[in-house]
């Protein structure tokens, strides 16, 4: 007998109330609050960001869906320029649940505009602690709710204005189905014995989320693939001038730094370190005023930009190299400070483990096989039944007079995650 194939889902094309206009103005606000306010239940949430094009990473769109409200598209930054203040949403909703997918995505921008939600519920959390083989948001609705969404612009640039009416869809609807998702996977949860572990999750992540971050000192260190210069300090020069030149620029003309510089050449100058103009137009990026070419669609938004990228001219980038080259050596940014393996901080690299201590190797290696076998039984992925980065400073850190529990609990490990692992791996690394 042939078994019958699963319902194919259904993709959900528009909401059930249409596509909604973009809030942008203040009476328009504040009829959206007074509905959400009238009606009733989880508040169903998410943004869009315009990362890629604009500097910053602020929302230039808020999302917001309450069962016998409807779908509000928010523009927090037209509004706050208008007086609009954003954290009346929080004393509007008070401790009602705020659904979220992959929340420590938003809820930083939330944080800056004022509204900060008392109670969380992450879809995507949940669907990884449902150990589910897909937690993108369309993969987790055609699984509980046999409906899949379309994603086309999911990479737009979200400060364009007035945003075109599939764009509105688009974003309407990644709140259209998230109240109703909640309700499925709450059933899951609980019927998996997981609905505690989630919910103390929930709490971690909403903390983290809404704690700002403090800047960085140097935040020119955070150049993708700078380790590769290691303590070359004349090349970490280069990339400090070429960052804070850059950065400046791109402050100024309100344009996504990568846009005017990418990374990848800002190593590249700094491996070379080009002493004349020979050697300045071989760095291809150094001289490419307009650098986006993508032969997608997203050429039309970043056509949008090229106006600001030619304003910057190569001569900037070689005036900031030949800053660098000509420093000082005592004004040479020091490398980063390598961590230390006296027993205090544990490397990453399992060849450094297995190579200068093979105990604390086979310590960490037993932990790990116990910490899997765990994630089998419980189907629980190992990564979330305890986060590496905690199981490898115990392994590192452990003696025969280490409280096991104390130790995770000073770390961050959660009361489910240590309850599932203290007394297993107490037994196999003391």
């Amino acid at each position: 007998m042939n078994t019958p194939e699963p319902d194919a889902p259904v993709l959900l094309k528009e909401p059930t109330g249409g596509v909604p206009p973009v809030v942008d103005d203040i009476p328009s606000f504040e009829a959206a609050v007074e509905r959400l306010a009238a009606a009733s239940g989880p508040v169903a949430a998410d943004a869009e960001r315009a990362s890629g094009f604009r500097y910053g990473h602020e929302d230039w769109l808020i999302q917001l869906k309450r069962d016998g409200a409807g779908i509000f598209l928010l523009d927090p930054i037209a509004l706050q320029k208008q007086g609009a203040d954003l954290s009346v949403l929080t004393q509007t909703l008070g401790k009602e649940v705020w659904i979220l997918h992959d929340a420590s995505q938003d809820l930083p921008g939330f944080a800056e505009v004022g509204i900060r939600p008392q109670a969380l519920f992450d879809s995507e959390y949940s669907a990884r602690l449902l150990n589910l083989p897909h937690v993108g948001l369309s993969a987790v609705t055609e699984y509980f709710l046999g409906k899949s969404l379309a994603k086309e612009h999911s990479a737009a640039d979200w400060s364009y204005r007035p945003l075109p009416r599939d764009w509105r869809n688009y974003a309407a609807l990644d709140v259209e189905l998230l109240i109703g998702l909640r309700e499925k996977m709450r059933v899951a949860l609980r019927n998996a014995g997981k609905d505690e572990w989630a919910d103390q999750e929930f709490a971690a992540i909403l903390d983290k989320g809404l704690t700002l971050k403090k800047p960085s000192k140097e935040p020119w260190r955070h150049t993708s693939k700078i380790t590769v210069l290691k303590s070359d300090r004349r090349a970490l020069a280069v990339v400090r001038e070429l960052w804070t030149v850059r950065d400046t620029y791109a402050r100024n003309l309100d344009i996504s730094p990568s846009l005017l510089l990418h990374d990848s050449t800002i190593i590249q100058a700094a491996q070379k370190k080009p002493h004349n103009a020979v050697q300045f137009r071989s760095i291809r990026g150094l001289n490419q005023r307009v650098r986006v070419f993508t032969g997608s669609e997203q050429d039309k938004m970043f056509e949008r930009y090229a106006p600001l990228q030619r304003a910057v001219k190569p001569r900037v980038w070689r005036a900031a190299i030949d800053t660098a080259l000509n420093l000082p050596e005592g004004e040479l940014p020091q490398p980063s400070p390598s961590k230390t393996h006296d027993g205090t901080a544990a490397p990453r690299s399992m060849k450094y483990w297995r190579e200068h201590q093979p105990e604390r190797y086979e310590r960490l290696s037993a932990a790990k096989k116990v910490i899997n076998q765990i994630a089998e039984l419980t189907n629980v992925p190992a990564e979330l039944v305890l986060k590496p980065k905690i199981l490898r400073n115990l392994c590192w850190q452990a003696n025969s007079s280490t409280d096991v529990e104390a130790f995770l609990t000073e770390q961050g490990a959660r009361p489910w995650q240590r309850q599932l692992v203290t007394e297993s791996v107490s037994r196999v690394i003391l």
